[in-house]
């Protein structure tokens, strides 16, 4: 009799606990589980990482291309939601939307033509946006098995080693990803990379962002302020025409916080080359100083997101070539449309190998690359 009420009081404590999770979570979270990732992609394993603090933030990450998968944050009430796209198995992510969560490189964004001349040398890289190349090429970090080393319950660090050639960039190099949740409710991302020969590099994070939660409908209500008083104009094709335009009196003015949607539909040749915002912004600051350069606001949760960065661009992306079918159909079954998220990338300005004036990428074997990022989250009244 005393073991079945032991029994019975064990289950009941149980039921209180998770009743009380549940209730600290959005009624819309979709679990992952990391059962659903442990599965072999060019003869390495694919893992799910999970990182978390004592005010309930959590990071879920995977090695595979080092997307970041889910990312809980409170709102306004309390309730911790998921406010990145993406999948919920890993064979989802080998087969879905490449950037998703994504480490991009060897070079995030674009390079004209897919080449580059760098010490008397003509490089020829991946073709694999039209006749540009995007994102490090087919073989960029993003679709990569990285290793990982789980440093404690708030810090992973995923390491790569990229041969020379990998993508038609020279020069062997080894990569250091380290993702790290602080007690601030802060995702920070240190990057760092060594190199054996003269390259280009360029690495950002793709998270696709919704602060209402993920799956949630469009992000046009968001409210986006951004520390910048120039962007990077581009072509039809979207690469940059080389020149730094003022964004005062045009739709990238960012300077005072404006809805997203406000003037995303206006009757302007640069937001109609893309379908919307994703161009790269100058950032008011000297390049590898830290400061803040964006901040994001949902006014129905009180969600609010701050990036600091060591970056001298930033890349606003509105989910522009989303299409909500396919592949495109994320954690829940919810289908990711056109505008359903907002990407912030921090990063060196898009085809800065061919625009001199751009701050320089490259990286000897006599200077490393460094560069760090935080998404700081926090909730309105």
């Amino acid at each position: 009799m005393r073991s079945y009420i032991r029994i019975l009081v064990s289950l009941l404590i149980v039921g209180s606990v998770v009743a009380c999770t549940n209730e600290d979570q959005s009624p819309n979270y979709v679990p992952v589980e990391q059962s659903e990732f442990r599965t072999e992609h060019d003869g390495k394993q694919i893992d799910l990482y999970t990182l978390e603090n004592e005010e309930g933030m959590k990071v879920q990450i995977t090695n595979y291309g080092g997307k970041i998968v889910s990312l809980l944050v409170p709102n306004r009430n309390g309730e911790l939601g998921d406010v990145v796209l993406g999948y919920e198995t890993g064979q989802e992510y080998i087969d879905g939307i490449a950037s998703l969560g994504a480490t991009m490189g060897r070079y995030a964004n674009r390079i004209a033509n897919a080449q580059f001349n760098l010490n008397d040398s003509t490089y020829y890289l991946d073709e694999n946006n039209g006749a540009h190349s995007i994102h490090g090429g087919e073989q960029g970090f993003r679709h990569q098995v990285w290793d990982a080393e789980q440093i404690n319950d708030q810090t992973l660090r995923l390491t790569l080693f990229s041969e020379d050639g990998e993508g038609g960039y020279p020069g062997n190099l080894d990569v250091s990803v380290v993702y790290t949740v602080t007690d601030d409710n802060e995702l920070k991302l240190e990057y760092s990379a060594s190199t054996d020969k003269p390259t280009f590099l360029n690495m950002t994070n793709h998270a696709f962002f919704n602060l209402k939660g993920e799956g949630e409908g469009k992000i046009l209500d968001h409210e986006l302020y951004v520390d910048a008083d120039q962007f990077t104009p581009v072509d039809s094709t979207a690469i940059p025409i080389g020149e730094l335009r003022d964004v005062e009196g045009t739709p990238f003015d960012f300077r005072e916080t404006t809805p997203i949607g406000a003037r995303i539909d206006a009757d302007n040749q640069q937001l109609e080359h893309v379908g919307g915002y994703d161009h790269n912004f100058v950032l008011n600051k000297d390049s590898g100083e830290m400061d803040l350069a964006a901040r994001l606001i949902e006014p129905e949760t009180g969600r609010i997101m701050e990036v600091f960065t060591t970056e001298p661009g930033l890349q606003v992306y509105t989910a522009n070539g989303l299409t909500g079918e396919g592949n495109q159909v994320g954690k829940g079954g919810h289908a990711y449309g056109p505008r359903s998220a907002v990407c912030l990338e921090t990063q060196h300005f898009p085809d800065s190998p061919h625009h001199s004036h751009f701050p320089s990428t490259l990286i000897t074997p006599d200077d490393d690359y460094s560069s760090t990022t935080i998404y700081k989250f926090d909730t309105m009244d």
